[in-house]
Protein backbone atom coordinates (compact mmCIF):
# COMPACT_ATOMS: atom_id res chain seq x y z
CA UNK A 1 0.00 0.00 0.00
CA UNK A 2 1.17 3.52 -0.84
CA UNK A 3 2.50 5.81 1.72
CA UNK A 4 -0.52 8.56 0.86
CA UNK A 5 -3.14 6.05 1.30
CA UNK A 6 -1.62 4.63 4.96
CA UNK A 7 -1.12 8.31 5.56
CA UNK A 8 -4.56 8.89 5.16
CA UNK A 9 -5.99 5.93 6.54
CA UNK A 10 -4.32 6.17 10.01
CA UNK A 11 -5.90 9.34 10.74
CA UNK A 12 -9.65 6.96 11.01
CA UNK A 13 -12.61 8.06 9.58
CA UNK A 14 -13.34 11.49 8.17
CA UNK A 15 -14.40 14.18 10.38
CA UNK A 16 -17.81 15.96 10.92
CA UNK A 17 -19.91 18.86 9.26
CA UNK A 18 -18.77 20.49 12.58
CA UNK A 19 -15.12 19.93 12.39
CA UNK A 20 -13.07 22.46 12.82
CA UNK A 21 -11.95 24.00 8.65
CA UNK A 22 -7.84 23.04 9.10
CA UNK A 23 -9.12 19.60 9.82
CA UNK A 24 -11.50 19.31 6.95
CA UNK A 25 -8.67 21.07 4.63
CA UNK A 26 -5.99 18.84 5.87
CA UNK A 27 -8.22 15.78 5.27
CA UNK A 28 -8.97 16.72 1.77
CA UNK A 29 -5.65 17.85 1.02
CA UNK A 30 -4.23 13.92 1.95
CA UNK A 31 -6.78 12.65 -0.28
CA UNK A 32 -6.19 15.02 -3.01
CA UNK A 33 -2.05 13.57 -2.56
CA UNK A 34 -3.39 9.71 -3.37
CA UNK A 35 -2.95 9.93 -7.29
CA UNK A 36 -5.86 7.13 -8.91
CA UNK A 37 -6.08 4.54 -9.72
CA UNK A 38 -5.89 2.61 -6.38
CA UNK A 39 -5.16 -1.20 -5.96
CA UNK A 40 -7.92 -3.43 -4.49
CA UNK A 41 -6.34 -3.15 -1.05
CA UNK A 42 -6.14 0.32 -1.56
CA UNK A 43 -9.75 1.00 -1.99
CA UNK A 44 -10.50 -1.67 0.49
CA UNK A 45 -8.34 0.44 3.33
CA UNK A 46 -10.02 3.95 1.82
CA UNK A 47 -13.50 1.98 2.32
CA UNK A 48 -12.99 2.28 5.99
CA UNK A 49 -12.07 5.94 6.42
CA UNK A 50 -16.27 7.20 5.95
CA UNK A 51 -17.51 9.31 8.62
CA UNK A 52 -20.99 9.75 9.51
CA UNK A 53 -22.01 12.99 6.65
CA UNK A 54 -20.33 13.55 3.87
CA UNK A 55 -17.87 16.36 5.54
CA UNK A 56 -18.21 19.07 3.34
CA UNK A 57 -18.19 16.72 -0.02
CA UNK A 58 -14.98 15.27 0.99
CA UNK A 59 -16.51 12.02 1.06
CA UNK A 60 -17.97 12.08 -2.81
CA UNK A 61 -14.10 12.77 -3.15
CA UNK A 62 -13.42 9.85 -1.25
CA UNK A 63 -15.96 7.70 -3.02
CA UNK A 64 -14.98 8.55 -6.55
CA UNK A 65 -11.28 7.43 -5.77
CA UNK A 66 -12.27 4.26 -4.59
CA UNK A 67 -14.15 3.60 -7.44
CA UNK A 68 -10.42 4.06 -9.74
CA UNK A 69 -9.64 0.81 -8.68
CA UNK A 70 -10.29 -1.84 -11.43
CA UNK A 71 -12.07 -5.36 -10.57
CA UNK A 72 -14.94 -5.71 -7.92
CA UNK A 73 -13.68 -4.03 -4.54
CA UNK A 74 -15.46 -3.93 -1.26
CA UNK A 75 -18.18 -4.15 0.48
CA UNK A 76 -18.06 -7.82 -0.57
CA UNK A 77 -20.90 -8.17 1.96
CA UNK A 78 -24.79 -6.73 1.72
CA UNK A 79 -24.78 -3.87 4.37
CA UNK A 80 -26.32 -4.56 7.34
CA UNK A 81 -29.41 -2.56 9.45
CA UNK A 82 -25.86 -0.77 11.43
CA UNK A 83 -23.92 0.47 8.40
CA UNK A 84 -23.48 3.77 7.54
CA UNK A 85 -24.44 5.43 4.71
CA UNK A 86 -21.66 5.10 2.79
CA UNK A 87 -21.68 1.50 3.00
CA UNK A 88 -24.78 1.70 1.09
CA UNK A 89 -23.63 4.26 -1.48
CA UNK A 90 -20.60 2.08 -2.83
CA UNK A 91 -23.03 -1.30 -2.52
CA UNK A 92 -25.10 0.58 -4.89
CA UNK A 93 -22.94 1.91 -6.81
CA UNK A 94 -20.53 -0.66 -7.65
CA UNK A 95 -23.61 -3.21 -8.14
CA UNK A 96 -22.81 -4.94 -5.75
CA UNK A 97 -26.85 -5.64 -5.03
CA UNK A 98 -26.94 -7.49 -8.14
CA UNK A 99 -24.62 -10.35 -6.64
CA UNK A 100 -25.74 -13.83 -5.75
CA UNK A 101 -25.06 -15.56 -2.59
CA UNK A 102 -22.71 -17.69 -4.74
CA UNK A 103 -20.59 -14.44 -6.34
CA UNK A 104 -19.80 -13.41 -2.36
CA UNK A 105 -18.41 -16.80 -1.67
CA UNK A 106 -15.87 -16.94 -4.47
Amino acid sequence: MRSDVQTFVAYGPLPTWDADEEEIDRRFRQLEAISAPVTPDEAQALAACFGPDDCYGVAWSLLHLIETSPGPVPPVTPPGTDAGEWHHVLWNRWGNHALTDEDLTR
